[in-house]
């Protein structure tokens, strides 16, 4: 063993739940014999800490005993529980350094979670497991789904509500990836309903907006909430949204266009709650299984939104959400408000938007608290609406 170095392990510190989300690489400030604060770094690449058994009896030393008793090696414990003294002095604060994620604390790690990447997924070995019906029903999500949030959601789109949206969209008109929505006059087009999935990889998340349902007027819809293609008037609610982030970035200038294509490849997850709407009826798809679905979205961003930032830890830390209106707030009243930044406030819709909106100061708000958790180059460039490609990674 290095000198000056001592190999404790993590169930002599605390009892810890296998469901826990943990950090990685957590720092933790321990006194050491002499009552000096060192920083002990967890290292659990991924694999989940063992809680206490079902006797209850634990383990446990004083804090004291751990740094004064000779450390033994113990070869027979997997690496992933060890703990190491690293002889750093860095504290548990949230504040920003050269390597925010190391800043982490233990609550907002990720204990018991498969690294994000290493997860397995084969389409034709999921193709293979279903139905002749479940293969009709689901080809969509098959061929147009981002194969990042996919392999999280395959077991999801085969429960009964998901197969039941699906015969209520086939009833509509939406089968397959090449249906036209001007002749279904359902919208977006369906090879667009999963467009959010294929613009922002769920390992890229690091901001999610919120929205209720897709427009509902002609060519408007194209999969990304509160966005429109290029070439099609900018919606009331947009401009609201713009006029907001101009008032937090005076220099930016509102642009003609109201695509936020280019916020979805710089990682803002646009998600409406409803993916689908009949053209000309507002809501007319929501309450058939969709609220379910994005329900199930939110909960798999809290798990892995972020994996791929920074350092690549491979499981969540912690991203903003933006829920503007009481529908969306709806979507995030579940989240750990220690581990993500929920910022609330009302719609921007010409209705609400004087009520709460302007003035929120959400754009600023999200850029800093991720600064302050991942660097600034994990900052959202608000007033770079120039129009990326998407990319599934």
């Amino acid at each position: 063993m290095d000198k000056g170095r001592r190999v404790v392990y993590y169930e002599d510190l605390t009892a810890v739940k296998t469901s826990d989300k943990k950090d990685e690489n957590a720092s933790i400030a321990m006194p050491d014999a002499s009552g000096t604060a060192t920083s002990v770094t967890v290292q659990t690449k991924g694999t989940a800490v063992a809680g206490p058994s079902a006797t209850g009896i634990k383990r446990q030393r004083t804090l004291m005993d751990m740094f004064t008793a000779p450390a033994l090696a113990r070869p027979e414990e997997p690496e992933a529980k060890k703990l190491r003294v690293n002889g750093s002095t860095d504290s548990l604060s949230n504040s920003s350094s050269s390597s925010p994620a190391t800043n982490l604390k233990p609550a907002a790690a990720g204990f018991g979670l498969q690294p994000l990447n290493s997860i397995p997924y084969s389409p034709s070995a999921f193709t293979a497991s279903l139905t002749d019906d479940q293969k009709r029903l689901l080809r969509l999500e098959i061929e147009t789904m981002g194969k990042s949030w996919l392999k999280l959601l395959k077991d999801e789109i085969k429960k009964p509500y998901f197969i039941a949206l699906k015969e209520f969209l086939w009833k509509e008109g939406v089968r397959g990836p090449d249906d036209s929505d001007k002749a279904l006059k359902v919208y977006p087009a369906p090879k667009n309903i999963y467009a959010w999935s294929n613009f922002t990889p769920l390992g890229k998340v690091k901001v999610v907006i919120i929205g209720q349902d897709p427009y509902h007027g002609p060519g408007q819809a194209h999969g990304l909430c509160f966005s429109v293609p290029q070439g099609v008037a900018v919606p009331p609610s947009l401009r609201n949204i713009y006029a907001e982030i101009k008032s937090e970035y005076p220099g930016f200038e509102p642009p003609k266009s109201g695509s936020l294509a280019a916020w979805a490849a710089d990682g803002v997850l646009l998600l409406n709650t409803a993916l689908t709407v009949r053209t000309g009826a507002a809501g007319s798809h929501q309450g058939k299984g969709w609220e379910t679905f994005t329900d199930k979205v939110v909960n798999v961003v809290d798990r892995y939104g972020g994996a791929n930032l920074g350092d690549r830890v491979g499981y969540g830390r912690g991203v903003v959400f933006m829920a503007w209106g009481s529908w969306a707030q709806k979507r995030v009243v579940k989240l750990d408000k220690k581990k993500h930044l929920v910022l609330q406030s009302a719609h921007p819709s010409p209705l609400s938007a004087s009520k709460g909106f302007f003035g929120n100061g959400h754009f600023k708000a999200a850029n800093d608290w991720l600064a302050q958790h991942y660097g600034d180059s994990a900052k959202v460039d608000w007033c770079n609406l120039t129009v990326r490609p998407p990319a599934d990674v």
